[in-house]
């Protein structure tokens, strides 16, 4: 830090299997990537490159270049990889993984149907070859999935071999653990902590409003995700109550 202040919460250190940020890389260009590993790696986790956009991304090999030189995991979303599970093209996926040398990839259904023994099948195969990060939740507003069956699949993801689990909210914070007003589904969440250690499940929380809830019920080392470039200091602020929504937080 660049000076002394009492009483501020301890952050975990990297590696970080406690107070992880994932930051969400949906069209940064190389010099844009660059000015990012600049101002935050060090609060920086891991680095989503969104959904499919990895297939439209020019200087794609450049731009994971500079995030690794930074030692930060990069991965392509899962999104991408239901375009290819779709497509029936799962060992070529798994070839691109290789070809990029990637080591971490995402393991989603939320725009997809896919049988859940399916889903963990692909978990299971990746996990032999990377570290695999899965999310639960549907991207699709309306579609309800009950506090139990979250809880099952999460249980079931964890015991496949997924190292971390997203719980989902797309990047608008109105699905999944949010009410489409984009407050936290506070019964959903209560009910998957209670049975789930917090430290197993990334949740997403592209709105300040979202961070701000998980830091007040789980402390500064919650792990977060789904956060914009430009928000990484802003939240690593958040964090250790150096803005006011969380200011009184840490006082005691």
């Amino acid at each position: 830090m660049n000076f002394t202040l009492e009483g501020i919460p301890k952050r975990s250190k990297k590696p970080r299997e406690s107070g992880i940020t994932m930051v969400m890389d949906k069209g940064l260009s190389v010099r844009q990537a660059e000015d990012l590993v600049e101002s935050g790696a060090e609060w920086i986790d891991l680095l989503k490159l969104g959904f499919g956009s990895a297939y439209v991304t020019p200087n794609l090999e450049k731009k994971i270049a500079v995030y690794r030189s930074a030692g930060l995991p990069v991965y392509f979303g899962g999104t991408l990889l239901e375009a290819f599970i779709i497509r029936n093209q799962f060992d070529e996926y798994r070839k691109l993984l290789d070809k990029f040398k990637m080591t971490h990839a995402e393991v989603s259904d939320g725009s997809i149907l896919l049988a859940h023994s399916k889903k963990c099948e692909h978990i299971k195969k990746l996990s032999k070859q990377v570290t695999v990060i899965s999310e639960v939740g549907s991207k699709e507003e309306g579609i309800i999935i009950h506090p139990n069956k979250w809880i099952e699949m999460i249980e079931k993801e964890l015991h496949a071999g997924a190292w971390k689990v997203i719980a989902e909210a797309r990047e608008s914070g109105t699905v999944g653990i949010y009410r489409p007003s984009g407050k936290a589904h506070v019964v959903l969440i209560n009910k998957i902590i209670a049975k789930i250690p917090p430290d197993k499940i990334i949740w997403e929380t592209p709105n300040k409003s979202g961070q701000t809830y998980f830091i007040k019920l789980l402390g500064a080392n919650v792990n977060l995700g789904n956060i914009a470039p430009n928000e990484v200091l802003a939240l690593e602020s958040l964090r250790i109550g150096l803005r006011s929504d969380t200011f009184f937080e840490f006082i005691s």
